[in-house]
């Protein structure tokens, strides 16, 4: 694959897409203890047939962003937090986790590395980062690798959802993405891969995107397809479910922070699909989908629509407001959650 350049991009219509930029980096766990790890400039991966990764699903992975600034500078959002949960996901799969000091490092590294990859500010798009960890020890038999790789690409990217900010139209799945009791509360492959079949099937019906219910009693509230999910009562509180199957994202957690900032009593707790009447407005929350307004959620047939099909509601703007504000450095944000990267 030829490498891009930065002059390849239409800014503010990149998509959302893969594009093989000239760096990423790569460390090695073997013989009981990593490597020093290395920018490289070769984007594919040798392992061998019998890998762990490819027949039993050990990986574990990120994703953030880097994101311009007005002054030129480059910020990171609340990386730490990134590099704390990927440690829980590796130990959720027996897998050697990457130091968490180190994975901050190694992301300032490789988007130091692609710095003129990095959209310009006010453009939409911003530079994805997706760090992985796989197990590639040789195994046959069910037990867990003894050998790993961590890698980090990066990409540039638009809007997740096409609309970006417009209102979507969501379906509740039959299917579940994670099971009780299962690895949805870990970043790991193998609850994406469950989600693939019931993603294609509300596409090709004409939505956005799926909403998950609870896997024991398919009644409740747990992610949507691609982001946690979001409601604002009519009395201007904000409402997340709260559930040990869903993952714990990071977008939540600002937008938590943010939300009791602005006085909206944030609550994570239980929310059924049949109680969508107390919502006036929803959205899908999360590092691709940043914030994106939920127009609309059809369960069983029946149609709930929230604030507008075609209107922001004034909370969601507010909310993304304040967040893409900090994320781009034009508002102050709290300690640690806007991290510089130094540039040449």
């Amino acid at each position: 694959m030829t490498k891009a350049k930065a002059t390849d991009f239409d800014w503010p219509n990149i998509g959302f897409n893969y594009h093989d930029l000239p760096y990423s980096f790569h460390a090695e766990f073997k013989d009981g203890h990593w490597d020093e790890g290395h920018l490289t400039e070769d984007s594919t991966i040798t392992m061998s047939e019998a890998a762990n990764v490819l027949h039993y699903g050990q990986e574990a992975f990120e994703g953030l962003k880097a994101y311009r600034r007005k002054d030129g500078g480059v910020n990171l959002f609340r990386p730490d937090m990134n590099a704390k949960r990927m440690h829980k996901s590796a130990e959720r799969l027996l897998m050697e986790p990457f130091p968490e000091d180190r994975f901050v490092q190694a992301v300032k590294e490789v988007v130091k590395a692609n710095q003129d990859f990095v959209p310009p500010y006010g453009s939409g798009a911003t530079l994805y980062v997706r760090p992985f960890l796989i197990g590639t020890g040789e195994v046959i038999g069910v037990h867990p690798a003894n050998q790993f790789q961590f890698h980090i690409l990066v990409t540039p990217v638009g809007p997740y959802y096409k609309g970006g900010m417009q209102p979507t139209a969501y379906v509740t799945s039959p299917y579940d993405r994670a099971a009780h009791g299962g690895t949805g509360q870990s970043k790991v492959s193998g609850n994406y891969a469950s989600s693939l079949l019931p993603g294609s099937i509300a596409h090709e019906e004409g939505f956005s995107d799926v909403v998950y219910l609870d896997p024991r009693l398919h009644e409740n509230i747990e992610e949507l397809g691609g982001a946690n999910f979001f409601g604002i009562t009519k009395d201007g509180k904000f409402k997340t479910p709260k559930s040990p199957s869903i993952l714990p994202s990071i977008t939540k957690k600002s937008l938590l922070k943010l939300a009791s900032d602005f006085g909206m009593e944030p609550e994570e707790t239980t929310i059924s699909i049949y109680d969508l009447d107390q919502f006036s407005e929803a959205g899908a929350m999360g590092t691709a989908a940043v914030i994106s307004p939920v127009g609309s959620i059809t369960h069983n047939g029946n149609k709930h629509v929230f604030y507008s099909e075609t209107k922001v509601g004034p909370y969601t703007q507010k909310l993304y407001d304040r967040l893409s504000g900090i994320q781009d450095g034009d508002i102050k944000g709290p300690d640690g959650w806007q991290v510089d990267v130094p540039l040449d």
